[in-house]
Formats: structure tokens, C-alpha cells, sequence
């Protein structure tokens, strides 16, 4: 049987928490923040949960949980 890969794009881009939760980063924190209010940068800051409907197709993409 051939091995199972992991998706090197959804790798860069998401954790899985110890609970087993699939934790994203929040976008509009790179460039153009001269642009940006100061409230928008701090709620950008840190990460967010992915929905319920997301979680099954990343999981296809990790397949070992890393």
C-alpha cells in the first residue's frame, strides 16, 4: 500500500490543540496596517477555531495529526 501524505499547504497553515481542535490564524495581520484601526489588529491577533463543517476536510489533509 502507498503511504499516506500529508498536505504541505495545510501544514503551514494549521495546529491541532492537545483536545484534538484544529486552531487557524487569523488573516489582515501581514501588510497595510498603517491602514488598519488599532482595534482591528488587536482582534486579528492569536488564532480562531474552524467550523464544524471545515474540521472533516482538514483532518483528510492531515492525516497523522501534526
Amino acid at each position: 500500500m502507498p503511504k499516506i501524505k500529508t498536505r504541505s499547504s495545510a501544514k503551514k497553515r494549521v495546529k491541532i490543540t492537545g483536545s484534538g481542535k484544529i486552531r487557524l490564524q487569523k488573516s489582515a495581520k501581514n501588510h497595510l496596517l498603517i491602514n488598519k484601526s488599532k482595534r482591528q489588529k488587536k482582534l486579528a491577533k492569536g488564532g480562531k477555531a474552524t467550523s464544524r463543517g471545515n474540521e472533516a476536510n482538514i483532518k483528510l489533509m492531515l492525516p497523522h495529526g501534526k
